[in-house]
Order: C-alpha cells, then sequence, then structure tokens
C-alpha cells in the first residue's frame, strides 16, 4: 500500500452533545454525520485536560499535562519533547500546519515542517495566570469583563475576527491540497515546476465554535424556527455544586452577568449551534477537496476538537471543569479501506491517543519512541474490547487553585481535587452527573480502585509544587519581555511570491 496521507482537523471548544454527529436532534452537522457514518465514532472520548493549550500540547506529544509541565495557556512545549510532527517527518512525512496550536515561546513549529498562518493567540507569556490560594474573589482580577459576558452577547454579527482567522486557515489548507493533487500537470507551453511528492501530514485546526458566539446572519438563519434546547437547571443547584464549580463561576464571572435570562439562554445556543455548523461546512469543504483531487482513497481523516463547552449547563460557560460537557471531546476516525463504516467504540479513550494511533496508523514503530501515555486505538476500532481502559484528565490552573484529576473506567468518572471532596458518578445511569456516589458504602471499592488509580499515576504534592514554579519562573520573563518589548515570538509565514505563478526559472 502507498503511504497513507493523514488529515488531522480539529476545532475549539466543541462539545459532541451538540452535534447531529452525536445525535443532537437539531445541530445540522452534515459532514461530521458523513464521516461518523463511513468510520469510527468514539462515544467516550476525553481531553487530558479542559483547557486549550495543554490539550493540544497533549495530543502533539502523547503525554498529560503534568509530564510535560503545560498547565494553562502561556504555557511553553519544551523543544527537548518529540511531537507526533517530529516521528512522521523522520518517516519521510511532508508535515503541514494551518491554524491554532496555542504554542507557547518561542518554538512555533514542534516538528511541523511548514505553517501555513500564524497562531490566532499570542505565543508569549502575557495569558500568564494568577493562582491566588483560596481562590478568587472576583473576577475582575483576572480579566476586566467577565467571561461569562460574551454568553449573554450572542447573536450574528456582518463579520469577526475569529472568522477572518478560520477563513485564512481554510484557503491555506485547500491550497496546500490543491497542491498535492493527484493529476499534477501543467500546460503544453508551461510545465510545473517539480513538486514534494512525500504523503502527508496535514493539521488544519479552527477556533470556531469558540465563543464569542458571534456568527454570520446566514448561518444565524438555519436556525430561524427551531426548537433550541436550552440548559435545565435544578431550583436547588447550589445543593449539586462542587467547591471547584464556585471556583471557576468567580472566576468566568458567571453571576455577574443575566445568564438565566430565557432569552440569553436562546440565543447563546443558537449562536452556538450556527458555529459548529460554520465548522462542519469547512470539514464538507476538506472533504470535497479530498475527493476532487484525487486523495481520499488515501487519507485518513480524524476529526476531534481540543475540549468540550459548558455552555450553560449547571449555570456554567466554557471549560476547565471535569463534567462531560467540558471535559468530554467529539473524535471521529475514517479511512476508506480500513472499516465499513457506522462503528461505535464505547471505551474510554483520551486525546493523548491521538499520537499513538496516528503513528499505528502510518507503521511507524513504537518500540523505539519515549515513553508516553496514549495507547493506539486501532485495535478498539477493529472491535476489539477493554473492559479495564481507564483514561485520566488533569486540571492544576487557570480557573483552578489545587491540583485536580479525573478518571474515566467503564461507567464511572472519579474526581479527585486536592483538600476538597471527591465526586464519583455512573455516567450509564446518571449521564447529567447529578448524583454523586461518593462516600456511599455500597460502591466503596469501585471509588477506592479510582482513587488509587490517580494516586498510582500522579502526584499531586510534585505536581502543585511544580505549577507554582513555573508560573513563577514565567513571571519573571514576562516582566522582563514587557520592559524590553523583547522578544517577539508570534510565528511570521512566509509566501515568496517570487516563486509563485508564471515566473522565469
Amino acid at each position: 500500500m502507498t503511504q497513507p496521507n493523514i488529515l488531522l482537523i480539529l476545532c475549539d471548544q466543541m462539545a459532541p452533545q451538540f452535534t447531529g454527529a452525536y445525535g443532537h436532534p437539531v445541530v445540522q452537522t452534515p459532514n461530521l454525520n458523513q464521516l461518523a457514518a463511513e468510520g469510527v465514532r468514539f462515544d467516550a472520548a476525553y481531553t487530558s485536560c479542559p483547557l486549550c493549550a495543554p490539550a493540544r500540547h497533549s495530543l502533539m506529544t502523547g503525554q498529560y499535562i503534568s509530564r510535560i509541565g503545560c498547565y494553562d495557556n502561556s504555557s511553553p512545549l519544551g523543544s527537548d519533547q518529540p511531537t507526533v510532527a517530529h516521528y512522521l517527518s523522520v518517516q519521510g512525512y511532508e508535515t503541514v500546519l494551518s491554524g491554532k496550536m496555542h504554542f507557547g515561546g518561542p518554538d512555533q513549529l514542534h516538528g511541523f515542517e511548514k505553517r501555513l498562518t500564524t497562531d490566532v493567540y499570542p505565543s508569549d507569556y502575557s495569558w500568564l495566570p494568577g493562582r491566588p490560594k483560596g481562590g478568587w474573589t472576583d473576577f475582575s482580577t483576572v480579566h476586566a469583563q467577565p467571561i461569562a459576558s460574551d454568553y449573554v452577547d450572542a447573536g450574528p454579527r456582518q463579520w469577526s475576527m475569529q472568522l477572518d482567522y478560520d477563513e485564512e486557515v481554510q484557503f491555506r489548507a485547500l491550497e496546500y491540497l490543491r497542491s498535492k493533487r493527484s493529476r499534477y500537470t501543467g500546460t503544453l507551453q508551461k510545465p510545473l515546476p517539480p513538486r514534494d511528492e512525500r504523503p502527508f501530514f496535514l493539521c488544519v485546526s479552527y477556533t470556531h465554535p469558540h465563543e464569542p458566539f458571534h456568527p454570520p446572519q446566514d448561518l444565524w438563519d438555519v436556525y430561524e424556527g427551531v426548537e433550541i434546547d436550552v440548559p435545565q437547571i435544578p431550583p436547588n443547584l447550589a445543593d449539586y455544586e462542587h467547591q471547584m464549580d464556585e471556583t471557576l463561576n468567580v472566576y468566568h464571572g458567571t453571576h455577574r452577568v443575566e445568564l438565566d435570562d430565557p432569552g440569553n439562554l436562546y440565543n447563546m445556543r443558537r449562536a452556538y449551534y450556527a458555529q459548529v455548523t460554520y465548522v462542519d461546512r469547512k470539514v464538507g469543504e476538506l472533504l470535497r477537496a479530498l475527493v476532487d483531487y484525487g486523495l481520499a482513497d488515501n487519507t485518513l481523516i480524524l476529526f476531534i476538537s481540543d475540549h468540550g463547552e459548558m455552555l450553560g449547563e449547571r449555570r456554567m460557560v466554557q471549560k476547565r471543569s471535569f463534567y462531560e460537557y467540558s471535559s468530554r471531546i467529539p473524535w471521529l476516525m475514517v479511512y476508506p479501506s480500513m472499516w465499513e463504516g457506522g462503528i461505535t467504540v464505547p471505551e474510554p479513550v483520551s486525546i493523548v491517543d491521538v499520537m499513538p494511533s496516528v503513528l499505528d496508523f502510518a507503521g511507524v514503530g513504537t518500540a523505539d519512541i519515549i515513553p508516553i501515555d496514549g495507547k493506539s486505538v486501532l485495535p478498539l476500532a477493529r472491535h476489539g474490547r477493554d473492559a479495564d481502559r481507564a483514561i485520566f484528565c488533569e486540571s492544576h490552573a487557570a480557573g483552578v487553585t489545587e491540583t485536580c484529576f479525573m478518571v474515566r473506567q467503564g461507567d464511572y468518572k472519579y474526581i479527585y481535587v486536592n483538600n476538597h471532596s471527591p465526586q464519583l458518578y455512573n455516567l450509564r445511569e446518571d449521564p447529567q452527573e447529578w448524583n454523586n456516589l461518593a462516600g456511599q458504602a455500597d460502591i466503596d471499592q469501585i471509588e477506592r480502585r479510582l482513587h488509587n488509580l490517580i494516586l498510582s499515576n500522579f502526584d499531586p504534592d510534585a505536581i502543585e509544587q511544580d505549577v507554582e514554579d513555573s508560573i513563577a519562573r514565567r513571571r519573571v520573563i514576562r516582566t522582563a519581555m514587557k520592559t524590553t518589548g523583547l522578544p517577539k515570538w508570534d510565528y511570521q509565514p512566509v509566501f515568496d511570491a517570487a516563486k509563485q505563478y508564471w515566473r522565469e526559472g
């Protein structure tokens, strides 16, 4: 078999619960539905951290965030950490990134041979979080306006900066796919120059459907007159709130906005649905390009998100928590000749499994790879079952002030927050996570097993110290950078017009 191409499509803050591919009756995602019908859908896929940069660094390295010291959105990924792009480059792949990856620090490639756009967010330490013991007393110590204000200001706009970015991401990705077309011919008068014939690993990474929720009018109109499901909040919500929830709500400023207003909830959900459909349309354009340019039969397609979105559930917004809407992610995978299609995998899998899965598919041996946490999901996709499979999720900064862990194994999810009470949920019987089973005698053995799984894999006290040390080091560097104005780490894509189009030589 010719060495397969690999297309990794990554979006930002998409909860699978709000896609047609995962059963939502209203949200229009025909292209994601097609991927699910033609390939594999993972029904219990999770992020490694419900925050952008740490999750993406885990995806690239196959490691949990505390192994690589990536705790927040200004954490640098060490240049000495091999990534999936490094390993594929060694195996003869052309590795290309179009879009967001949230790399912090001077290394803005991390193994990618080409980067077709800059990043949407800063690469310096300007987003370094505080981490006050005891939590925040007000959002104003974090942001000038509550993050939650974006959730009550949802609705259509003529255009937005996010649309600017993702349109550029898409343009460059399609331009690249055209350059890899199967029939690469010029004209009788002007033959095309030689090109790189290596197989490609192309990562196309969008910033949608991340808030602010300002879709263009045509996408807003898609949901005109349809029934929008809004969160169902019990009147005694406080009885269900964990200390971690309270900390995050202060951080996000949810109590400073009218999040309960029915009109605000309706507009928030409608605008988010529109932005999910926007991503789906971009996916459709990529799928059509693969067909049009003769690449579809030999390209593995993976669609995934870095984390989910609470979207008003439990009166919470954004991410950072371990609840299903925040920590679960969509993961769809298609390769025409490998799977008949319509396969669902119930076992828990993690974003750290992406790297070993891609390498496994590409035939890259993993025996010589440095120890990683992820495992290939290809055996699961071939109907292999693994009832004991467990995955972990962590969150240690940027909204939380204690080391926090989650483990999912079988039907159960266990949450451990240092110095606070635990949570335990049976997701089969209680998918909305209202019934905390922690401390109940009849499932004490399950709780102890999951608790020990976390503590046998992670050292909360050592991680706590590492988080504090990392923030302190970067605070000094950030001050120096503000003082001098240097260095500048933002990536500058280079396009040499002298070598484009009809040139001599």
